[in-house]
């Protein structure tokens, strides 16, 4: 045998290796794929954790975009509070008086002996926020505590908004009216109270006179029968400033300074530069229309008075008012219950009590009447709502109405 043919292999291990390279071959491409379709399994995986986490945050956001929308609601309804509810006193307070009274509702003698300012509270706070009772019943403790730190947050921010608000508007408005030389300064405190002629002259006690030198040292002296408290209304609670000293009554609440910050705060400060003469709620009514017309479109900041659902002027933002005008008008820097002789706590309450427990029926008539006057001031003299079922019933529209279905039943039943 020859070299060449020694160097040719036999043909059965051609065939052999052949074989052999092609099952190599086989095994790689299934091992490239086997890998593939791992890698996709893995990508599919990772796809379907990434799925998992992405519906997990966007859980986390909804709830804490509903806990967010909660809460701006409770601080929103709680802005009402301070203004037409309560000026001191806490909402715990409230509840708890209600509660003690829920368990002693059987003894009519000491449910009698605690009608306060607590219970009255807690039955207007009711009647102006008509969710709570039933949010309370269902809420756990926290939910409840939770509710009643929010209610408690947007009262007190409401509170110190509109002292912030009335500060520069009320030296508007004392500069305007007396032209007081120099004029009161917009954002020093210290400069107004006693020692400022004009605001000196609108704290004064209602029964005395304040152009009389010796009365106005003895105010600042603080002197014996000149010491300035609660007992005694302030010349800016009357009609022109000035009280009768035969009917004190006479003029009561009709500052003309009370009623623009009283408008400034519910409706807008515009609405405060228009106090003369009847109101007709222009104001007011041309925000209505816009709000409605820009419902869709535009979006229409409303005023304290919509938000709160409020149509009438109630006795208690009446006080909160009166209260908050004061303040503004003392020299006084921070908020606070008492300010030297003057307690604020119990001089709201006089003048709360003055509309909520009249001493007889003409007291009480009047002191509607009043409330009518303020309403007509503020919202105009729009007194649909007012309107009893007798009245409506015998209004033209109604009674054509009734006629128009009187024919129509008697050619129905004529033969």
């Amino acid at each position: 045998m020859s070299n060449a043919e020694g160097s040719v292999p036999p043909t059965d291990e051609l065939v052999e290796g052949s074989g052999s390279a092609s099952h190599v071959e086989h095994q790689h491409a299934e091992g490239t794929k086997s890998g593939e379709n791992q890698a996709e399994v893995s990508a599919a995986r990772q796809r379907r954790k990434i799925a998992q986490l992405e519906e997990k945050l966007a859980t986390l956001e909804s709830g804490r975009a509903a806990k967010e929308r909660q809460t701006n609601y409770y601080v929103a309804q709680g802005r009402a509070i301070r203004r037409v509810v309560t000026l001191f006193d806490s909402l715990e307070d409230l509840v708890a008086e209600n509660d003690r009274r829920y368990e002693f509702e059987e003894d009519a003698e000491t449910t009698a002996e605690y009608q306060d300012f607590s219970w009255i509270g807690y039955m207007t706070f009711t009647k102006t926020m008509r969710w709570f009772h039933q949010k309370a019943t269902e809420a756990d403790y926290k939910e409840y505590a939770d509710m009643l730190k929010m209610l408690r947050q947007g009262a007190d921010a409401a509170r110190g908004d509109d002292t912030s608000k009335l500060k520069p508007l009320v030296s508007e408005w004392v500069n305007r009216e007396f032209k007081p030389d120099p004029p009161v300064d917009p954002d020093d405190k210290y400069s107004r109270g006693f020692i400022n002629d004009a605001c000196g002259r609108l704290l004064c006690p209602s029964e005395l006179d304040w152009n009389n030198s010796t009365v106005k040292a003895g105010i600042r002296d603080r002197a014996d029968g000149y010491t300035v408290t609660d007992m005694s209304f302030p010349a800016f609670v009357y009609e022109k400033y000035t009280a009768n000293p035969d009917d004190l009554e006479d003029g009561l609440f009709k500052g003309k300074i009370l009623l623009q910050a009283f408008k400034a705060v519910f409706t807008s400060p515009s609405s405060a530069k228009d106090v003369e003469g009847d109101g007709d709620g222009a104001d007011v009514i041309i925000s209505n229309r816009r709000a409605r017309k820009s419902f869709n479109t535009i979006k229409v900041k409303k005023h304290v008075a919509q938000i709160i659902k409020m149509e009438k002027v109630t006795p208690r933002s009446i006080a909160y008012i009166v209260c908050q005008v004061r303040f503004a008008l003392s020299s006084v820097t921070s908020w606070r219950s008492i300010d030297g002789d003057f307690d604020y706590v119990h001089f709201w309450r006089i003048i709360v009590d003055f509309f909520e427990k009249p001493p007889g029926r003409d007291a009480r008539l009047r002191a509607e009447k009043l409330l009518e006057w303020w309403t007509r001031k503020v919202f105009g003299k729009n007194r649909r709502n007012d309107l009893s079922q007798t009245v409506m019933e015998n209004m033209s529209v109604n009674a054509l109405a009734r006629q128009r279905a009187a024919r129509a039943d008697a050619v129905f039943n004529s033969p």
